[in-house]
């Protein structure tokens, strides 16, 4: 069931302060648990996380609601100008260094009406555990320079980002028109060595045919920013959706949260793409046979909802041969994907080695 999404304000997570209830500091998010900690005196303080899951919102009240807004007044967000991140700030910050590429970032602020999130998968994994994955991952690179997992050093500290996405669930009426094929054997005559065979061919009798499928869908998940390399942040994958839990402030409390920048009409066009082929597969199962065409298809899509989600990524980088690699850490299950270095030299042996062994394997099957 779906529910009204809220009004489209700007989203200001970082504005909220939480002071510690023994000195007074700013507290922070201690992954893993379901409290914020003091930096200063360990003093803890508990998050209220509601028992109700985090609500699938409507898909048209919600564009309905974007097209109508106005903007409002208040400054919420800064774009940073080296890699045009878009991030939250509190208003008492003047200025910042971008988690993503380090520029520093002058607080002009600009006015932007958004969605708010309403879920979110706090942080599991504490920084001391990511490292160490960091550590783990540059050990076991294949390829790699010698010298990477000795002199591969961290250029800077880990950063705690939370990454904007959308997931979708929907229902899909696809019509289509196509082709069934059919196998069948016919008996050839061919020669082998100057001397008659006879062998089975196959074949295909095609049946032009039309049909429509049905297909639901749960938790399509489209990253909302491409901030970050796309090929790093979807092999962080799988997330555990159905887990996450009502969006607080209070996740977030000592992080940074990107805002969007794919919006959320974008975000379902996207998604489209992701179920074509589960839906291709539902039409090629009803089409039967052993072999399928499909000419033409005709989705309708309904009872459109959606969550606006938070996912937390480690984000840092390492310095080799003079050059910065980027790399990620899901902060759910500890998944790291990273740019790497690769050495030609061991490349250019392991082709040598390969070529070597079909060498034998062809002068063996001569003999």
């Amino acid at each position: 069931m779906s529910i009204e999404p809220p009004p489209t304000t700007p989203s200001s997570p970082s504005a909220r302060f939480f002071p510690c209830k023994q000195c007074g500091a700013k507290l922070q998010y201690e992954p893993g648990t379901k409290h914020l900690k003091c930096p200063y005196c360990s003093a803890e303080n508990d998050i209220a996380i509601s028992d109700v899951p985090a609500a699938e919102l409507n898909f048209d009240a919600a564009l309905a609601r974007l097209e109508s807004s106005t903007p409002t007044e208040k400054t919420d967000t800064v774009q940073c100008d080296g890699c045009r991140a878009v991030l939250t700030l509190a208003p008492n910050i003047t200025s910042l260094a971008c988690p993503f590429c380090g520029t520093n970032i002058v607080n002009q602020g600009r006015t932007t009406s958004l969605i708010k999130p309403n879920a979110v998968l706090p942080f599991a994994i504490k920084r001391e555990a990511a490292v160490e994955s960091y550590r783990k991952w540059i050990k076991s690179r294949w390829f790699a320079p010698s010298k990477l997992k000795s002199q591969a050093l961290l250029d800077a500290t880990l950063q705690g980002l939370y990454l904007p996405a959308w997931t979708y669930d929907c229902d899909s009426n696809t019509t289509y028109t196509g082709e069934r094929g059919d196998a069948y054997y016919v008996s050839v005559t061919v020669m082998v060595n100057g001397k008659p065979q006879i062998r089975q061919e196959r074949r295909i009798r095609w049946t032009p045919v039309r049909g429509a499928v049905f297909v639901r869908f749960d938790d399509v998940l489209v990253l909302a920013s491409p901030t970050l390399p796309p090929k790093l942040t979807e092999n962080l994958e799988p997330w555990d959706l159905k887990t996450c839990l009502p969006y607080r402030d209070d996740f977030l409390a000592g992080f940074t949260a990107e805002c969007y920048q794919t919006d959320l009409k974008q975000g379902f066009g996207v998604a489209k793409d992701k179920m074509a082929p589960q839906i291709d597969a539902a039409i090629r199962s009803d089409i039967g046979g052993d072999e399928q065409r499909i000419s033409s298809r005709s989705p309708r899509y309904s009872r459109i909802t959606f969550k606006h989600i938070l996912l937390p990524v480690w984000v840092s980088a390492y310095r080799f041969g003079g050059k910065v690699f980027q790399f990620l850490i899901n902060a759910r299950t500890g998944e790291v994907q990273g740019q790497r270095p690769y050495s030609a030299l061991k490349i250019a042996m392991a082709v040598l080695a390969g070529l070597m062994v079909v060498g034998i394997i062809i002068a063996i099957a001569q003999r």
